[in-house]
């Protein structure tokens, strides 16, 4: 399949599933005045969907290139190796980051 078809199919899954994502909080706007816990449920499992979907694929895709970095140039092993780490640190950091967000939604706001 063609690079742009596959980022074309990418960008049109992304926005759905936004889409899809967002519809309870439209929903829950008529209970939002009955119960407002209930927007900042929603609010905080969306961010850590996003959060978590987004550093999920990264990871897979950090993953895949340095296994395809290394397999062209094994003496580079240990290198990439080393770069790879840290890139899986800050993109879990971004994931935690996500969850404090979540928190102080829930319970601060």
């Amino acid at each position: 399949m063609n690079k742009r078809i596959k980022g074309f199919a990418t960008a049109i899954i992304t926005m759905v599933t936004s889409v899809v994502l967002a519809l309870p909080t439209f929903a829950a706007e008529a209970a939002q005045a009955a119960d407002p816990t209930t927007s900042k449920a929603y609010a905080a499992a969306i961010t850590i969907a996003v959060a978590a979907a987004a550093g999920a694929v990264s990871m897979g895709l950090a993953i895949s290139k340095a296994l395809d970095g290394t397999a062209r140039q094994p003496e580079a092993g240990s290198k990439l190796q080393t770069i790879l780490m840290l890139g899986l640190v800050f993109v879990e950091t971004a994931i935690i980051y996500a969850l404090i967000v979540a928190i102080i939604i829930l319970f601060v706001l």
